[in-house]
Order: C-alpha cells, then structure tokens, then sequence
C-alpha cells in the first residue's frame, strides 16, 4: 500500500491511499491522519479510488480520524469508494457517518470554508 498526502486549498487536505487497508497498512495510514490533525489541519478528503480491500482496522482508522476532526468543527469527507467498498460502507451504516463522494471535485465542494 502507498500513502500520500498534499494540501489542495484554502486548508483542505487530501489523503490517498493505494492498496489493501488491512491491518498491516492500517497503522500508516492512521499516523498521517494523527498527524495532519495534530497540526491543525481538520478538513480532510481521503481517496479511496485505488484501495482494492478495507478490513475493520481500516474502518476504524477512519471514524477514529472523523471523530477527532469532527470534534475541531473540521471533517472528514470520502471520494473514489469502488462499489464492493461502497457496499461495505453501506451495510455497516457508515455511508451515514461519512461524507462519500464519487470524485475529488464534488468532496471538495462538499467541504466547508474554513
């Protein structure tokens, strides 16, 4: 798996992540979310267009991340889910907790001006 991260605009941040989410990549993944929102950085759109597998650790990787930012009046807003991850988030409810987008323009619209 590859994580990347870039700031876009106006304080919004991208996260894309590239591969298996298991709990082998979790931990990555969960370090540069810490990260970004220890600095201050709370409006973050993560890229899930190329990640072929998310287990439980990886789920819990991304509401831990939601919470926090949610919690600094930021958010976290999903794009590029491909339709078994869509499925997935749809069945455990957290199509209801996050924001999930279709591309990288519309989760950018969605986010609010911080």
């Amino acid at each position: 798996m590859n994580i990347s991260q870039q700031q876009l605009k106006d304080g919004i941040w991208q996260v894309a992540v590239r591969g298996r989410l298991d709990q082998s990549q979790t931990p990555e993944l969960n370090a540069m979310l810490i990260e970004l929102i220890n600095a201050g950085q709370y409006r973050l759109i993560v890229d899930l267009s190329d990640v072929s597998y998310i287990n439980s650790g990886g789920l819990r990787c991304l509401v831990s991340a939601w919470r926090k930012a949610r919690a600094r009046d930021g958010n976290v807003i999903l794009f590029g889910l491909n339709d078994r991850l869509c499925e997935i988030f749809t069945m455990i409810g957290f199509d209801k907790v996050f924001e999930i987008f279709s591309t990288r323009e519309e989760a950018l619209s969605a986010m609010p001006s911080g």
